[in-house]
Order: structure tokens, then C-alpha cells, then sequence
């Protein structure tokens, strides 16, 4: 709960991966806004629904512009916000449950555009806020809630997507690993078109996966998360891709394509545009 919203029983469960998730979105917005010299209003959080949601409402110290959307559709709000206001750094906030079951549709337009924004994606496998359903990343035979008898549909998997679809940074980290994670926001932010930084942000209600991510040695389980080696060339898509095939979950980045934004594009257009005033308009309507 957050000390500045006392009248809103917004929280997250004990341990909840989305914790650290919030500590490093603050940290890297501060680092930002330090940087620049600029009032942490020139940020904007775009925010859908699910557990995800409640960063709006749960990020404490100096607050940036908070815009709760609607489910799935966090992606074509932050368009509209980036449309509008070009100068303002926005930020999508959501959940695997939010961004890649009803929002999957939004994410391949805006990486056909390079819109300059930055997603934040939490990946707990489940929807959570709904009481544990199966969600598009939940492993086939899995059991939950809405499937009591397994999940007959195959898993998802996010980062080949990503780079499937042509988004252009494309970065996978771990919430219980907030200061680099920060710096991969902070990274992904200053990364000139569309940015996903992926999270593994286990929910220890539904489904509990840190100790598959960190590993146990006492019972023999080598933990699924890996470093994303040193010599890895993030500018190569045939490196990336052949990073991903490797088993397990890479923390670092696996994908960085600096090209012109939709900004870029827009402004491009705009100057070979062939621009009429309003008088010229209406006559070519005239008989």
C-alpha cells in the first residue's frame, strides 16, 4: 500500500515479484530524471489491468503522470500519449496476462512503427489478479483455476515474439535482481524506439516459480535463469535468435536495432508533404 494513497486498498501479495519491479522502475525513472534536469512529470506510466496495474497507484517519492487503461490495450493508449506529446518519456507497465493474450495484437503495429516507448513487461505465468487462471506464458499441462485438468494449449514464448515481430530492444530480466534491472529500464529507455523489457516476476500465491529461477542445489534444481554471456552481440539478430534457442531464461539483453522512430518518420513526411491552407482545401471542394 502506498502512503499516499491511504484510502486504496491497492497491494500486492507478501513476496510478490512486482515489488522489485517497482523499486527498479523508481530507481531508473530517478536516474533519468536527474540526468536530464527535467521534472519527473516528463514521465508518463501507462498502465492496464491486472497486478501490473497497480504501479500507477504504488510507485512512492516524486510521482510521474499515472494513466490506468483498460485491459489489453495499454499499448494503443500509449500511442495516443506519444501522438500527442512527443517530449514526454512514456512507460507501459503490464502483465503477460494484459500484453500477450488480448494486447498481443497491439505489439506488432507499434514495432512496424518503432514507436519511442518503453514496455515493462511481468511475467508470473498466471493471472494473477483473477485468482491464478492459465495465462498465454502458463507451461501446456499446467494446472490452474480455468484449467483444472492441465492446459491443453501450448506456452508462449515472449522474447521469440518480440523478435519475431521486429521489436527493436528486446531485454529479459528478473525482479529479484532490482539494480540491474534498473539499469535495463534506465538502458531501454534511452534506446530511440520500441523498447520491451521483459520480467520474470514470480507470484508466490498462484504460482510460485523463484525457486526454478534461482535454483536449489539441495533438491537438485539447477535453476532455469542464465547470464546473457559477455561476448553476446545484442546488434546481431542471427545472435539473438541463436541465444534463444538456447533452454532457460537469459537475464541481460539480447537485442538492440537503432532505426529511424515513427517520430522520425512522421517528421520525414510532414516536411515532403504537400501542405494546403485551409482556403486552398475548401476550393478543391468547390464544383
Amino acid at each position: 500500500m502506498s502512503p499516499r494513497n491511504a484510502e486504496y486498498d491497492f497491494k500486492w501479495c507478501p513476496g510478490c515479484g512486482d515489488f522489485g519491479v517497482r523499486r527498479a522502475l523508481e530507481w531508473a525513472l530517478e536516474a533519468r530524471t536527474a540526468k536530464y534536469e527535467v521534472p519527473f512529470s516528463n514521465n508518463v506510466i501507462v498502465a492496464g489491468i491486472g497486478c501490473s496495474g497497480n504501479m500507477v497507484h504504488l510507485t512512492e517519492g516524486e510521482q510521474p503522470f499515472g494513466l490506468h487503461g483498460i485491459h489489453g490495450r495499454t499499448l494503443p493508449l500509449a500511442f495516443g500519449v506519444k501522438v500527442a506529446r512527443p517530449e514526454l518519456n512514456t512507460v507501459v507497465v503490464a502483465g503477460d496476462g494484459d500484453f500477450l493474450s488480448i494486447g498481443a495484437e497491439h505489439i506488432g503495429p507499434q514495432a512496424q512503427r518503432n514507436l519511442d516507448v518503453t514496455c515493462v513487461v511481468m511475467d508470473n505465468g498466471v493471472y494473477g489478479l483473477t485468482k491464478g487462471q492459465s495465462s498465454p506464458t502458463t507451461e501446456l499441462g499446467q494446472v490452474t483455476s480455468s484449467t483444472p485438468h492441465g492446459k491443453i494449449e501450448t506456452q508462449m514464448f515472449p522474447l521469440k515474439l518480440y523478435m519475431t515481430m521486429g521489436v527493436s530492444y528486446v531485454g529479459s530480466h528478473y525482479s529479484s535482481k532490482p539494480r540491474q534491472l534498473a539499469s535495463m529500464i534506465e538502458d531501454a529507455m534511452e534506446h530511440r524506439g520500441f523498447s520491451i523489457v521483459h520480467v520474470q516476476s514470480p507470484c508466490t500465491t498462484y504460482n510460485d516459480t523463484y525457486e526454478l529461477l534461482k535454483g536449489n542445489r539441495r533438491k537438485g534444481i539447477p535453476g532455469m535463469a542464465w547470464d546473457v554471456p559477455a561476448d553476446h552481440d545484442p546488434t546481431s539478430r542471427q545472435a539473438a535468435v541463436d541465444l534463444l534457442e538456447r533452454p532457460g531464461i537469459p537475464l541481460g539483453l539480447v537485442y538492440k536495432d537503432e532505426h529511424p522512430t515513427f517520430e522520425d518518420r512522421q517528421s520525414d513526411l510532414l516536411e515532403r508533404a504537400n501542405h494546403r491552407t485551409v482556403d486552398q482545401i475548401l476550393e478543391s471542394y468547390a464544383i
